[in-house]
Formats: C-alpha cells, structure tokens, sequence
C-alpha cells in the first residue's frame, strides 16, 4: 500500500522529470514514533497577545525547545499568538513575523497561529481575527516540504487549556493536518486534572473502537494502546479472528456483533459496564460504502450504509449516556469524511451518513455536561487495501489533489483521534478536523 509515485520521483530520473515537467513532489513526512520528543528541533515564538506569556511555560512543560526569533537560526516550529491583533491594520504583524522566517523552516516544520473565538467579539476586532482562517489556510498551500499551518481560536478563559492541542500540532502526530481551524473553548463546567504524562495521557482509560479489526480501526486500537488505554475492539463475528488475534497483541478485549443489530447498544453498554466499569473514550469508526448513482441506487445499498455509518453510533452514543457508562470527562470521537464535507460521485448514501456524523457532533457538543466531549475527523484520501483497489487514474488524483500531493496513512487519524481522546483535550469540543493533507475540496 506504499505511494509508487512518491517512491519514483525520490529516484534521479524522478527528480529530472520532476524538475523538467513541473511535476509534483511530495516531501516523506515524518511521523511520531513512540519515545520520540514531540519536537525535533526549536519553535519560534512571536506576537503578542494574552497568550504570549504563558506560552513559554506550556512549551517547557512538554519538553520542547522554543526561542525568540534569531537571524540564522533553522527552526522546526513557529507559534504566534495574534490575539492581540485587534484592527485590520494589525495584520501586519502576521507579514512581519513570517516573511523573515519562513526561508529558515526545516523539513516538515509545524505552523500554529493562536487567536480569539470570532463569535465571541465584536467590530473590527471580529473582523481581524476572522481574517486569520484565510491568512493559515493560504500559508497552508504555500509552505511545501511536508509542512503544516493550523489556526487555534482560543476562547477567553481557555488559555490554560491548550497544551494537548500544542502537543498534537507541533509535533509529528499532526503529519497529514494542514489548514484546519481548531476550536478551544471554556464552558465546561468539569475539567479533567493534569496530564501526569505526556507520553502515556490515556493511562488506566477504557476505550472502545468499532471496526477496530483491520484498517484505520486497527491503527486507533495501536495508537490508543500506544497512549496507554486499555482497548476494547468491536467487530462483526466475519472479523472474529483478525479481532482477536488484534487485541491479544494489545492486551485488551473483544466484542464480536453487528452494531446495526437492534440490541447492540444494550450489549455493548453491558459489557463495558460489567467488564470495565464503564468507559472513558468512544470512537465510532466502523464505515461501508455501497457506492451508486442515486439513479441506480437500490433501497437496500442507501439503508446499510445509513444504518452503520450513522444511525449505530447514535443509537450506541445515546444508550452509553443514558445508563451512564461513559464517564466524567469521557471522550466521543466519530470519524465523517471529506465525502460529508465536498460530496462525492456516486456516494449519496456515504456523504449523508458522514455529514450526518459531523451533525452528531453539533447536536450533541453543547449539551453533554460532566466534561464529556464530543469531535470528528474527516479522513481524506487515506492509503488503505480498501483504495488501493481503486482505479489507477482515479487513485492518483485522490492522493495529488492536496496540498502534500500525496495520501495519509491509516495512524494520520488515529493520531488525531488520540488527541481528541486525551485527558488534555476537554476543553476542545465540538470539532471537526480534517486529515486530508489540506484537499483542495471542501471548506
């Protein structure tokens, strides 16, 4: 399932062509290896804003490197914190920080600007800061080799609450993330404690993944074992023996059953309860496509994929909050797609369910209490078996129409799903990321 096209252009005759032809040329991303610090390198501060003072203590505190800006100095990050910007014409300070440093990135450098909540201002102040999405997004499609550019609005109130989010987007867990807007707010009236270990957030959490057999699902299992949760895997009996076989690696637990079937939720919720004394994080991964043209699409192709994709995680996320199960401070986490952002030839049925999931998240995000948080990601092309059986042409252009030029691999989300998971998180609510490489569809 590797990138050919990636592989070929890294060959001298590749790079000829490349440079002759104006091909493309994805950068090898770097990702996050367990053990591995967060940041390879030095992060640049710069603005000055409410946030700008406590930045240096958020950064030591996870272990990575951070200065002033230098002349001469390569760096692996750049933070700036624009909440201080407030007309139009203080946009300037975005230019002024940026231009000198962006010839001094190293290779697949992390970009974060920080501002304030638009919702929550008024004239020109709204006006300026809202102006930053198209400023990050823009940056985004210019900063090449394998970098990344994300904007955190953070509400006033939240300000301690956004080292998880510095953590995930600094480093190389954020590999396939790029022009996304990230919401941190401060209405939760129950925040989790610190995160005693940054290597380990999920230590002595439950979490249960379904579709956990193979796939993405089988990377969210790795990675959330990886943050130390203990991992409970639902599949259906077809996939009994790559489940099992899955979390004896893990050390974790099993559920064979089809979340469509009508006393799923009632037995999923059973035995979390008698077998783990609850749960911590919920991640609705399990997905089918049955792709057709409306105008060919028979009932029964539009009725199961709305019954997996959509109708099963809100039926299970309803019963796991009505007896209880999902503890104080729990994490609900679904995967959408692009497809329910852009839409997608021949995928009605699949880019409803997955709108419909990103409309889970908006109906339930501001009435959950008791710290208890709900996102999505919405996967891009992601390199699976699944699309490794599309069309040549077709495959092509799903993994060039990006800013990367190139596909995400199945732990891109489960990274992203793990900062949603993480204890860290819970003043983040109400997302929804895209790990796309920054796809030139959608919003």
């Amino acid at each position: 399932m590797s990138d050919r096209y990636q592989g070929f252009v890294s060959t001298p005759l590749g790079r000829l062509l490349v440079k002759n032809l104006g091909l493309p040329s994805p950068t090898r991303l770097e990702r996050y290896a367990a053990g591995a610090p967060l940041v390879t390198g030095t992060v640049a501060l710069g603005g000055e804003g409410r946030l700008s003072g406590s930045l240096p203590t958020v950064l030591d505190d996870l272990d990575i490197a951070w200065s002033l800006p230098t002349s001469g100095e390569k760096y692996k990050g750049l933070v700036f914190d624009a909440t201080g910007i407030t007309d139009s014409a203080g946009l300037v300070a975005l230019q002024k920080f940026f231009t000198p440093l962006l010839r001094s990135l190293d290779t697949c450098p992390r970009v974060v600007v920080l501002g304030t909540t638009p919702e929550s201002l008024t004239g020109s102040e709204r006006v300026a800061q809202r102006a930053l999405e198209g400023f990050t997004r823009s940056l985004g499609k210019e900063i090449g080799r394998g970098g990344t550019v994300q904007l955190v609005y953070v509400d006033e109130g939240a300000d301690d609450a956004i080292a998880s989010t510095l953590a995930f987007l600094l480093s190389p867990k954020s590999a396939y993330v790029s022009g996304q807007v990230v919401r941190i707010g401060a209405h939760q009236e129950k925040q989790a404690g610190p995160v005693a270990d940054w290597s380990r957030p999920l230590d002595g959490k439950v979490a249960l993944v379904t579709g956990a057999s193979r796939g993405i699902g089988e990377q969210i299992a790795r990675v959330l074992h990886r943050d130390g949760a203990t991992v409970v895997g639902v599949d259906v009996p077809q996939a009994a023996s790559e489940l099992q076989a899955l979390m004896r690696e893990l050390d974790g637990d099993h559920l064979l059953l089809d979340i469509t079937a009508k006393d799923a939720p009632q037995r999923i919720a059973h035995h979390l309860t008698t077998g783990h004394g609850g749960v911590d994080v919920v991640v609705h991964n399990a997905g089918i496509t049955r792709d057709k043209k409306l105008a060919n699409m028979a009932e029964d192709r539009w009725a199961g994929v709305i019954g997996v994709n959509l109708t099963a995680p809100e039926r299970i996320t309803r019963q796991l909050l009505d007896d209880g199960v999902l503890n104080d401070n729990g994490r609900i986490v679904g995967v959408a797609s692009i497809a329910g952002i852009a839409g997608n030839v021949g995928q009605t049925n699949y880019a409803a369910s997955k709108a419909g999931v990103i409309g889970l998240v908006d109906s339930l995000a501001d009435d959950l209490g008791r710290g208890i948080t709900i996102n999505a990601v919405a996967p891009g092309f992601i390199i699976t078996a699944m699309t490794a059986a599309v069309p040549f042409a077709t495959r092509e252009v799903g993994q060039r129409l990006n800013a990367m030029s190139q596909g995400g691999l199945p732990v891109d989300v489960a990274e992203a799903i793990a900062w949603f998971a993480s204890p860290g998180s819970t003043a983040v609510n109400g997302n929804v990321v895209r790990v796309c490489g920054q796809m030139m569809l959608g919003a």
